[in-house]
């Protein structure tokens, strides 16, 4: 397929592989009021001896339209102990995979397909350990860029980022997706200073799975909705604004329900925002230093461990991963320290689901980094760089 010129990125904001690479090149067919709780101690309990060590799958999601790109969804396995990885075969027939997300049976991983006309991928993962692809539906939508699975099990939820709307797709028994049962547009607030339009970025289900959050980077504004779970319709119920031209990308919550941490790329800050089950409603915090110094260093993705004690950031342009320390019962988060990624343009993050493990996809190194996680929250690299062509997205498996 001959490419098509890459668009140009509007000023100000980076196009999604512009810093991210540009856009597909088949891109013809993408302050938290302050609580008196007392202070996290700083460090958690030492984890228990180590029991025997397993091996574990990992898939790895890439752009199969970009020179030097994958083919498919990656494969490979990781040592739970040392967290060396060891490559397996390629999950075919899945374009552009950039981003992956598991079904809670475990029995299917979706994936979306990052280009112009936007779809999302089932992939069964048998008994066996083989992989068998289930089949594709268009999200109404171009360049998706995130997905996520409702807790139920029954519903898709897509983020279109360059036409800046969110979709819904019901799922069958077998893990297979549906015709799509809802897409909404953003089309308020306007857009930030230079940004465009609405470009959505990552949506998500709140801990308690009341409500679905749509974080967008081109509008400054966390959209909360309510799912409706027998139609699979989504109803907006509140709004969270962010700083003018902060370009907020992605979120995670505290384990706890009650806050949750908001990447935002474009003022390279980090914000803590209190959360509210009762209704939704989200409410930013000041943004808060990434540790990366003076200019833009485009914050990906953070991560929380499963014990809620610490927050992990990637920063694309210094090539860092943030600490830190989480107090107050969520409230507050305290900067420990940067330290290398080992790559080059970190894009996302993952835990392993022990939280003993972090991993790191490295878009412009090709490469996926690992490091143990030690019981005051420091990080070990783990070994030498896992090679992975163009690397956007890692997920360890149970």
């Amino acid at each position: 397929m001959n490419a098509a010129p890459h668009p140009r990125p509007a000023p100000g904001l980076p196009g999604r592989r512009g810093l991210l690479g540009g856009l597909l090149a088949g891109a013809a067919l993408a302050a938290v009021p302050a609580l008196a709780a007392p202070a996290h101690a700083g460090a958690r309990p030492a984890p228990p001896p180590p029991g025997p060590r397993a091996t574990r799958p990992l898939l790895l999601g890439t752009y199969t339209s970009e020179g030097g790109g994958g083919t498919g969804i990656g494969t490979a396995a990781y040592d739970t102990g040392t967290g060396a990885i060891t490559s397996g075969p390629v999950i075919t027939g899945v374009e552009n995979p950039s981003y992956l997300a598991p079904h809670p049976s475990g029995a299917t991983v979706y994936a979306v397909a990052e280009q112009g006309a936007g779809a999302v991928t089932a992939v069964a993962i048998r008994p066996d350990g083989t992989y068998e692809v289930l089949g594709s539906r268009p999200t109404g939508g171009s360049g998706p860029t995130h997905l996520s699975v409702h807790p139920s099990g029954r519903w898709l939820l897509s983020a279109n980022y360059t036409s800046g709307s969110v979709a819904v797709h019901p799922i069958a028994e077998d893990g297979s997706l549906g015709e799509r049962t809802d897409l909404v547009t953003h089309s308020s607030p306007p857009p930030g200073p230079g940004q465009g339009g609405p470009h959505v970025h990552q949506i998500v289900t709140s801990p308690d799975g009341g409500h679905v959050l749509a974080v967008d980077l081109g509008t400054d504004t966390v959209y909360t909705y309510r799912l409706d779970a027998s139609a699979g319709t989504l109803a907006e119920v509140s709004r969270a604004a962010l700083t003018p031209g902060s370009g907020p990308r992605h979120l995670a919550f505290h384990p706890g329900g009650r806050f949750a941490y908001l990447a935002c790329e474009l003022d390279n800050t980090m914000v803590v925002c209190a959360y509210d089950p009762a209704t939704g409603a989200l409410t930013p915090g000041p943004g808060q230093s990434t540790g990366t110094g003076s200019g833009v260093s485009y914050p990906a993705q953070p991560v929380v461990t499963g014990d809620g004690a610490y927050v992990y950031l990637a920063n694309r342009g210094h090539n860092s991963l943030t600490r830190y320390a989480v107090e107050g019962d969520g409230a507050v988060l305290r900067l420990l320290d940067t330290v290398p990624v080992g790559g080059d343009w970190p894009r996302q993050l993952a835990l392993s689901p022990d939280s003993s493990l972090l991993f790191a996809a490295n878009q412009r190194s090709s490469t996926v980094t690992v490091f143990g996680i030690g019981p005051d929250g420091s990080l070990t690299g783990a070994g030498a760089p896992f090679p992975a062509p163009v690397a956007v997205c890692v997920l360890p498996l149970p």
